[in-house]
């Protein structure tokens, strides 16, 4: 947490995405922030954590959280056919063998996702409504899902395709981002030990 309060810190972050499971760094971050500014004067700014209301997704397995080492998760450099595929092998009620049977959707992997990535949301409680009463089935379900995907991953690949073709602009856009987060950081520094009256060499 402390290094993590680092990195935070230096460049003055104000907003910092995170995961549920890692508000308490922020919180030891912005104690930090508080003692700091206390005992030397306002620099900081307390930084507030950005979560997303899907912090975390239950993995295409149904049993743990999605991560890459599992292979249980949508990758955002699948194709229109991977994402199809993934979504097919997806967990759904264990209970249900047949589409004529009602489901379970509370809980559900595939409505998970529905909920997480399909914007129609008229489509989804259709779907749902008809999944507790046995009026669809997992396949009409899944492949709405995949194309709810696919729609949301589209720009994302014709953008990576642009940068495939431009690898000399990607690393000037990093070197460049380098450059000025070094720059901010060393500023942020020489006023943190100027506040703190430490001698620099």
């Amino acid at each position: 947490p402390v290094l993590q309060a680092a990195d935070i810190l230096l460049p003055r972050a104000h907003l910092v995405p995170v995961g549920k499971d890692n508000e308490s760094h922020i919180e030891v971050t912005r104690e930090i922030a508080r003692r700091f500014n206390f005992l030397y004067g306002e620099f900081f700014k307390e930084p507030e954590p950005v979560i997303s209301e899907t912090s975390r997704l239950v993995g295409t397995d149904g049993n743990r959280k999605m991560s890459k080492s599992l292979d249980n998760c949508i990758y955002l450099s699948d194709s229109v056919k991977e994402v199809e595929a993934r979504v097919r092998s997806m967990y759904t009620d264990p209970k249900r063998i047949r589409a004529d049977i009602p489901g379970t959707v509370e809980g559900n992997p595939v409505f998970v996702y529905h909920d997480a990535f399909n914007t129609n949301a008229e489509e989804v409680e259709d779907l749902k409504q008809r999944y507790r009463t046995g009026n669809v089935g997992d396949v009409e379900v899944k492949k709405k899902l995949a194309r709810a995907i696919n729609e949301l991953l589209e720009p994302i690949r014709e953008k990576r395709s642009e940068f495939e073709k431009r690898p000399d602009y990607v690393k000037d856009v990093l070197r460049e981002g380098t450059r000025r987060a070094n720059e901010a950081a060393h500023k942020n520094m020489d006023e943190i030990i100027t506040k703190m009256g430490l001698y620099k060499p």
